[in-house]
């Protein structure tokens, strides 16, 4: 993995020495797919029945990661992904560069090496995006467009350059980084960007056809982005018709809170008014982020009565760098480090925030931070007695899965201020529970960009401008968007199994241990652990 994407351990806190980018070129794909098959070749000539429970579960936490990295793979998504989202290559550069440490000149020689790395990294990308329009696999034409524009807005801002973002160990560092950034890293990003205008949008997709399925081998690219971040073989018309069912259900919890709130059980008009009422949206972005910690400090003051594991460090809370903003979800958490140096933060988007709507920001930052992605991540990377893979293993559907399960949780756990904040967490179930029918929708079916907005404006209670910031990410990052509800669904199941079998001597807080004391892991091996743990204990 670190081979693969050189800045992660530095990202991680872990080895500040490791220098240069990733190379996302065919062949150093070709290269690491290489890699991960002959691992899991290894793993799998081990028989499992001679391991320990712990060894087992590391086994097939393995072997997970190598068949999603070859799926990454196989999908081709370094030919047609460009767009302004931290997945793109430009966006990414200049989301994670900022993030990492230079705390001393031996850090700062590396750092200006990775600084220096950056045009052979974009001519790599630029020349996998020549061979997807070679081959028909084009990307969309309003996400390049989106990805010109943010390049646009960072060369048109050289003094708030997000790569300067680091104090510098010395003079002599910021001397050279300023060259190189005048020299070298910003040209090369114009060069990137004027070569997405000119020889990549005239290709692009029109926003009737944004989906996978109108790529060549369209169906297969989205079964395997499927499997990567549900870590299942669910189908698209599964996770269609659970999405759908999800919502209708859904309706009947709207009509009971609502009826309290607005004095109406009348789904339309709830939605109305929680989209359209004057009085739920913010009126600056400083009260945006004061809400957001508050909820966060209520949270941490909570969570010893739920969890016997809690993380040593506060998860703090900041806008999203204004570069940033326009392509940015609705908000993100960015992992600590693992030597402290940067806490885990929650970033949340303050972009034209008086059209934003109040009411779910509660449960946003329940998910992001406390109980959910900075307990999960920070733990998992407390974990010392696991090896490494186990500590920072990457399953988006466990993931996300717990960051969902944990605005629930949040309610069970007291934290929600008030009946409209539980709006708030319905509409985010909404949310969640479109995506499956929304992604679906666009990469197996077919959908138009309009399709999908016009299903999220009737069945969710989200704003315009969230639901089609929304919806473009789902364009950009096929199948990412399944693994939420997914997980959530799949972390209730083995609850639900695990008190049925336990009866009384079922503890809660046992099991929200258990769960993140493993690290993450794929969902089958998720329901191994729980099982075997309430066998266990039975």
């Amino acid at each position: 993995m670190f081979e693969a994407e050189p800045i992660l351990p530095a990202l991680l806190g872990l080895d500040l020495t490791r220098g240069g980018l990733a190379d996302v070129s065919a062949e150093g794909e070709r290269r690491h797919r290489e890699r991960l098959t002959e691992l899991a070749a290894r793993a799998r000539a081990i028989d499992p029945e001679g391991l320990d429970a712990e060894d087992r579960t590391t086994r097939a936490v393995l072997l997970s990661l190598a068949e999603a990295g070859t799926d990454q793979i196989d999908s081709l998504m370094a030919e047609f992904t460009v767009t302004d989202l931290f997945i793109g290559p430009a966006a990414g550069l200049l989301t994670a560069l900022p993030m990492l440490p230079v705390p001393d000149e031996a850090a700062g020689r590396v750092h200006l090496d990775r600084l220096a790395a950056i045009p052979a990294y974009l001519e790599q990308a630029l020349a996998r995006h020549r061979a997807g329009v070679a081959g028909g696999r084009t990307p969309v034409r309003p996400l390049v467009d989106a990805a010109v524009a943010h390049l646009d807005r960072y060369l048109g801002a050289p003094e708030t350059d997000p790569l300067l973002r680091q104090p510098a160990p010395s003079q002599a560092f910021a001397a050279e980084r300023e060259r190189l950034l005048a020299d070298v890293v910003r040209p090369a990003f114009a060069a990137y960007r004027d070569a997405l205008a000119t020889e990549i949008a005239p290709h692009g997709r029109p926003a009737e056809k944004p989906g996978v399925c109108w790529l060549p081998g369209g169906e297969r690219i989205y079964a395997l982005l499927a499997r990567k971040h549900t870590s299942t073989d669910r189908t698209p018309d599964d996770l269609h018709a659970t999405g759908l069912d999800l919502i209708a259900k859904l309706g009947e919890e709207y009509a009971e809170i609502g009826s309290r709130v607005f004095g109406t059980a009348d789904l339309a008009e709830i939605f109305e008014r929680l989209r359209n009422d004057p009085a739920l949206r913010w009126e600056s972005p400083e009260e945006m982020l004061d809400s957001a910690r508050k909820a966060v400090a209520r949270a941490e003051a909570v969570a010893p009565r739920w969890f016997g594991r809690v993380p040593t460090q506060a998860c703090v809370v900041e806008a999203v760098p204004p570069a940033d903003e326009p392509g940015a979800p609705l908000a993100y958490y960015i992992r600590p480090t693992a030597d402290g140096s940067r806490p885990g933060t929650y970033f949340a988007n303050t972009y034209r925030a008086t059209e934003r709507l109040r009411h779910p920001a509660e449960a946003t930052a329940f998910h992001e931070a406390v109980p959910g992605h900075h307990f999960q991540i920070s733990i998992a990377q407390g974990l010392t007695h696991l090896p490494l893979l186990r500590q920072i293993g990457d399953f988006n559907a466990y993931i996300e899965g717990w960051g969902l399960y944990s605005e629930r949780l949040a309610h069970e756990m007291g934290l929600y201020s008030d009946d409209v904040a539980l709006l708030g967490m319905l509409s985010m179930d909404s949310m969640r529970a479109g995506r499956l029918v929304v992604d679906t929708g666009l990469h197996a079916k077919g959908w138009t960009r309009q399709q999908a907005v016009d299903f999220l404006m009737e069945n969710t209670p989200m704003s315009e401008v969230d639901i089609r910031n929304e919806v473009d990410r789902y364009i950009a990052y096929p199948g990412q968007a399944l693994a939420y509800m997914v997980g959530r669904l799949e972390i209730q199941r083995v609850r639900a199994a695990a008190e049925r079998a336990m009866g009384d001597r079922f503890d809660l807080k046992a099991f929200h241990d258990l769960v993140l004391g493993s690290g993450a892991l794929p969902l089958s091996v998720l329901d191994d652990v729980v099982t075997a743990w309430a066998a266990g204990t039975k």
